[in-house]
């Protein structure tokens, strides 16, 4: 095990540590992201998503309050793409991929915007069609799950990157 940790750490590989990756910041408040899509609920999933990753992560603490927050995360869900990606034989659509796009800022309590690499606010997800609608809606809605978790993520870290000295 010793001999393993020694070649994580000669081949580039550090462990992450969040303690005082944010200088001064403790707190983050997640605001409600608005849906600038046709998707219903969208913006609730991804602002749940946002929620559970700051939680779970816990480098910083979640609260209700934006104006006891050290940082504010604020935005919307900027798009929902759905397109065909495979097809059968007598071409009908067997997998469909969708783009979800966030528009995501972040703030600090003076008001300083904390700058989001708009890469990390971006993914792509694939998800097998059904001549069933209900096991088609059922994909989908996992899909976006697991896309909303992805970009959720991906925020938390690019947050990371951005604020650590």
């Amino acid at each position: 095990m010793l001999s393993a940790c020694a070649l994580a750490l000669a081949c580039g590989y550090t462990p992450v540590r969040y303690a005082d990756a944010l200088g001064d910041a403790k707190t983050v408040a997640i605001r409600g992201l608005r849906n600038d899509t046709f998707e219903p609920g969208l913006e609730t999933l991804v602002s749940d998503a946002l929620a559970r990753e700051f939680l779970r992560r816990g480098a910083l603490r979640v609260v209700d309050n934006p104006a006891r927050a050290d940082l504010v995360i604020s935005g919307s869900v900027a798009q929902l793409t759905a397109s065909r990606k495979s097809f059968s034989s007598i071409a009908l659509a067997l997998e469909y991929e969708l783009r979800l796009g966030l528009a995501v800022n972040i703030a600090r309590r003076d008001g300083t915007v904390v700058p989001l690499d708009a890469s990390a606010q971006i993914e792509t997800e694939r998800y097998v069609a059904s001549a069933d609608v209900e096991v088609e809606r059922t994909h989908r809605e996992e899909a976006l799950r697991r896309l909303a978790s992805l970009l959720a993520g991906r925020i938390h870290d690019a947050l990371f990157e951005r604020i650590a000295p």
